[in-house]
């Protein structure tokens, strides 16, 4: 990969960090308009250059109406068979993400 290239997604990876921070801070003032456009430009970003969202910034929207998530205000959580349920007050999607219980060391 060219040096140029890098720099880019260096670039693209830096703005779309900042997005999904600027996202949380408009939810959290109640701001959702805002919240969503940022998620939205976030995700042009990334399929503009290439560059994978982490499996945290994966687990903030919905991938079907692509609207940030807010666990409580904009969807519900549960935990259960060792897997994460997320459901999107939106639309009602159902997203499924497994996980591992650690068990502290006796």
């Amino acid at each position: 990969m060219s040096h140029r290239k890098h720099r880019r997604k260096q670039i693209a990876r830096e703005r779309i960090e900042r997005l999904f921070t600027l996202a949380e801070h408009r939810a959290l003032q109640s701001d959702m308009e805002l919240a969503n456009r940022y998620i939205a430009l976030a995700r042009k970003l990334s399929m503009k250059y290439l560059v994978r969202l982490s499996s945290s910034q994966r687990r903030r929207f919905c991938h079907s109406c692509y609207r940030y998530l807010m666990p409580g205000k904009t969807c519900r959580v549960r935990t259960g068979d060792h897997r994460l349920t997320i459901t999107c007050q939106h639309c009602g999607a159902v997203m499924r993400f497994p996980y591992r219980e650690h068990h502290a060391p006796a």
